[in-house]
């Protein structure tokens, strides 16, 4: 079978099973099995394909005929211009969060210069796979960073990905920031992409084969960030900032629970909102 051949049925099975983005998905398949950049692959549709990459291909379209997230089909996704391990034990991280490196650094390019000798602290609480913290600290490098997550398995893959990319993190597992409660270290950022989903929001169907303790956030999607403002007043020193993602209609209601916590709103981009704390 020609790799034109594979892609034109394999394109057909993926649309029959309602797949948006067959074309893409099939394309990206091929690039992982055949080792072959996108190009050259559109470039040689007459070339011939093994029969073992075809059974590999075969099980991974079909996976995907399922709607099984591509990221997990793959094993890896992309954030911030790095590829990241993932499987079904947790989100596979969102185009959407990469704004809140962008903010971060916003942020620390305004702070007075901060070096080894002079670091600031931060936290991703909820790090899942890890994506935020690890980008956080390859971007900022003199930046101390710390990681929680209630899921063990989420901290194994977590810990996977910052050993590959050699950023040195802390991980922590625990409730949000409960295990940070004894940790004297002042805080500069804490980053929270934690589940905002209402539950009964109607979700597509690749997203309900991940995990849903990291998608949905009750009733009106907010409670777990109601417990992690509640949580900050626990903490020895409060960071200065606190970003959030969330769906944008949520966005005033979660001001205003940012606000009990004395948190005031100064940057919404999208999906991401920054709290800063009142002086």
């Amino acid at each position: 079978m020609t790799i034109g051949e594979f892609q034109k049925q394999s394109i057909t099975k993926l649309q029959k099973a309602d797949i948006g983005s067959a074309s893409l998905d099939v394309l990206i398949l091929l690039e992982d099995v055949l080792r072959k950049d996108r190009a050259w692959i559109l470039a040689h549709l007459e070339a011939p394909i093994k029969e073992t990459s075809i059974h590999i291909l075969d099980k991974q379209i079909t996976r995907r005929g399922k709607h099984e997230p591509l990221a997990y089909i793959r094993g890896k996704t992309e954030f911030y211009g790095r590829k990241f391990y993932v499987d079904n034990r947790v989100l596979e991280p969102r185009p959407e969060s990469e704004t809140m490196i962008t903010l971060l650094k916003t942020l620390l390019n305004h702070k007075a210069t901060y070096t080894k000798d002079r670091p600031l602290c931060m936290v991703d609480v909820g790090t899942g796979s890890g994506a935020l913290a690890i980008t956080a600290k390859l971007e900022e490098p003199n930046i101390n960073t710390m990681a929680t997550d209630i899921d063990p398995n989420c901290l194994r893959i977590a810990r996977k990905n910052a050993k590959v990319h050699g950023a040195e993190i802390k991980f922590y597992q625990g409730d949000l920031l409960s295990p940070l409660l004894p940790v004297p270290s002042p805080l500069f950022a804490i980053l929270a992409n934690l589940p905002y989903v209402p539950n009964d929001f109607t979700i597509n169907q690749a997203a309900t084969m991940e995990p849903k303790i990291a998608i949905f956030g009750g009733p009106d999607g907010l409670d777990v960030y109601r417990r992690l403002f509640g949580q900050l007043g626990k903490l020895k020193s409060r960071p200065q900032y606190v970003l959030t993602e969330s769906l944008p209609p949520q966005h005033a209601k979660l001001a205003k629970i940012a606000q009990k916590a004395a948190y005031g709103l100064t940057i919404a981009d999208d999906f991401i909102q920054v709290f800063k704390l009142k002086e």
